[in-house]
């Protein structure tokens, strides 16, 4: 578990990580570079979760070894489904990391929403329903691994 006050904001107290997949961890369905030892570093203090419509179809194998839970939506209402999967883990202990419209709205339910750019770019409704706007996802990951950054951005 992860508790990082923030002063003006919110006192996080964090059990799950929820990720999406394409465009967020991987580029044209391949892990991005300097993913896996992160996730690996953040198991040890929250459980990792990737849910995705696998626009590619090799999330399984992109992401085996990985300690995380994968989860591949239908192609409808991926939205939908991926607020409903952080509402049954618990919302109020759930960051996100996305870029896609289809993450906006976890994004802005959870205690803690990114928003990613990476290659694919990020809708601007996800950007705006996160409290946090970064370039990639190694800059998401490391946030959570140096709370006092995330504190200097959000506190009131």
């Amino acid at each position: 578990m992860l508790n990082i006050e923030i002063p003006g904001f919110h006192t996080l107290c964090l059990e799950h990580l929820v990720l999406d997949f394409n465009g967020t961890m991987a580029s044209d369905g391949q892990l991005l570079a300097g993913i896996s030892p992160r996730i690996q570093a953040l198991a040890r203090e929250l459980t990792i979760h990737v849910i995705t419509g696998d626009t590619h179809g090799g999330a399984q194998s992109q992401l085996q070894g990985l300690p995380l839970r994968l989860t591949v939506l239908d192609a409808k209402h991926q939205a939908e489904a991926k607020l409903t999967y952080i509402r049954e883990l618990g919302a109020e202990h759930v960051a996100c990391i996305g870029n896609g419209r289809n993450d906006r709205l976890m994004l802005q339910e959870a205690s803690l929403g990114f928003a990613v750019a990476g290659t694919e770019g990020a809708s601007i409704e996800a950007i705006l329903a996160a409290n946090l706007f970064v370039p990639d996802i190694h800059q998401a990951l490391d946030l959570l691994r140096a709370p006092q950054r995330l504190v200097a951005t959000l506190r009131g």
